[in-house]
């Protein structure tokens, strides 16, 4: 068709667009880091180019919630679309309030509501929403599908029966099995009611997993001990989806960068909020060593991962997001995985969740407190063994000399403030012998330290060497 591409697709992007575009129902099973939010972008334009929508409804994990608001939609959607781009939030403000109510303006725009996937959990969000599809001709869209797969999960049951509301549907995910082929069974429902030619999760299972009756405490239940009959569910998958691997992708650059959103807790935000006016007070009239500096950033740092250190020297945790959106993170890539954070109180409590998820030999740590007769061995176990998927670690420990080609995920939980560190650190990967394109993921608590961090190591900033007091002032 016809289409003027704000920004130039890769080739399997155009591949994709030409599968799905008039499509009532499809599936981009696409790995993280090879663009599937253009691809829905650019399939949204499409359908409203033809006059076959006028409305959109994505709905996303929080943490890309914002990232599909302020960055996914402007970057890629076509300046000659006239659009109204709608965040949802649960606190409707007076301001949030015209915002809603200009989804419902009746105009010849392109009208998009942008939700968080919890939404579907209350009965405000599922009601706003079906208000939104019951006013449009809408295409509705579920990012990291994978957070619908539970059948018995309020906000699945919701989204699938709002799904009914729009004609076109679509699902995006670049693992679409996390745990169990018995993952796919809500994702297509979602699509269509008996895709997979079934009317109720337990008649798929049964046609697809190996049953056994296992007992507990006296009570008989069902346990999944396998899975038969894979190649024709695989069968089934392929007239309305497309599997895309970065390794077959041979235009990608080798280096994409990502960013994850994490809300700070209240908790975070109020002792954020008190550092940083203590910071402020005492950068007053002073003129300040880069040391001390680099020691205020530190400390509103700490807070942005979890934690801080009091003045008698003991690490004092504060209630946090950051963990549980690293492990949804993970839980959406594929193979190995590198996890780099600043501080040894960080490597240690991903270690813990790692090891609680999936299993004591799916993770190996390398930072200060990992023990020199165990470190060579960590790589190799990391380089050589299937089941060790993870490899955790600080930048300063673990960012020099060693090779982690199996990995082509990297993952920066928390940074430092040194350039060099920070690039020694991105090469354990992106190095001889890797033969994948890798992609980084930074975490990020927007509108504090955090952010700035970031984009200044993205910059190629080397924080510790340019910042100083005045500097700072701007910085917190």
């Amino acid at each position: 068709m016809n289409y003027k591409f704000k920004t130039k697709p890769y080739e399997h992007q155009l591949k994709a667009l030409e599968m799905s575009w008039d499509k009532e129902f499809f599936a981009y099973f696409m790995e993280m880091g090879t663009g599937k939010s253009k691809v829905l972008i650019d399939n949204i334009a499409m359908l409203y180019d033809k006059g076959k929508i006028d409305g959109a409804l994505i709905v996303a994990p929080k943490g890309v919630v914002g990232t599909w608001y302020l960055n996914q939609v402007p970057d890629h959607l076509p300046d000659h679309i006239e659009k109204t781009n709608v965040l949802w939030k649960a606190t409707i403000t007076k301001k949030q309030k015209q915002r809603l109510s200009s989804l419902f303006e009746t105009n010849e725009k392109l009208h998009i509501l942008i939700m968080n996937v919890e939404s579907f959990s209350t009965t405000k969000g599922c009601e706003f929403a079906k208000k939104f599809l019951n006013s449009h001709r809408t295409l509705m869209a579920i990012d990291e599908s994978t957070t619908i797969k539970n059948p018995d999960a309020k906000r699945t049951k919701n989204i699938c029966e709002l799904a009914k509301l729009s004609r076109y549907r679509r699902i995006l995910t670049g693992s679409p099995v996390t745990k169990s082929p018995l993952d796919l069974y809500k994702q297509c429902d979602f699509l269509l009611e008996e895709l997979l030619g079934h009317g109720s999760y337990y008649t798929f299972r049964t046609r697809y997993a190996i049953m056994r009756t296992a007992n507990f405490g006296g009570r008989s239940v069902q346990i999944v001990v396998g899975y038969r009959n894979l190649s024709e569910l695989s069968e089934k998958l392929k007239p309305f989806s497309y599997r895309v691997l970065k390794d077959d992708c041979l235009d990608l650059p080798d280096k994409i960068f990502m960013k994850r959103v994490v809300q700070l807790s209240p908790d975070q935000q109020k002792v954020y909020k008190q550092m940083k006016q203590l910071a402020l007070a005492e950068l007053n009239g002073k003129t300040m060593s880069t040391a001390t500096v680099l020691t205020q950033l530190m400390r509103l740092h700490q807070i942005t991962c979890g934690h801080f250190t009091s003045d008698d020297g003991t690490v004092q945790e504060l209630k946090s997001n950051r963990l549980e959106e690293l492990m949804d993170v993970l839980a959406e890539m594929e193979g190995k995985v590198i996890i780099w954070a600043h501080y040894q109180y960080d490597v240690e409590s991903i270690v813990k969740a790692i090891r609680k998820q999936y299993g004591n030999n799916s993770v190996v740590d390398y930072y200060g407190r990992t023990r020199p007769e165990h470190r060579q061995s960590n790589i190799e176990s990391f380089q050589n063994k299937d089941e060790c998927r993870f490899f955790v670690g600080t930048p300063s420990t673990g960012g020099y000399g060693i090779t982690l080609t199996q990995a082509s995920n990297v993952v920066y939980y928390s940074n430092g403030y040194d350039l060099e560190k920070r690039m020694q650190s991105e090469d354990r990967a992106h190095r001889i012998g890797q033969v994948q394109k890798v992609t980084y993921v930074d975490f990020i608590a927007e509108e504090t330290v955090d952010e700035k961090i970031v984009k200044s190591l993205r910059k190629k900033v080397n924080i510790a060497t340019q910042i100083m007091g005045e500097e700072l002032k701007d910085w917190i």
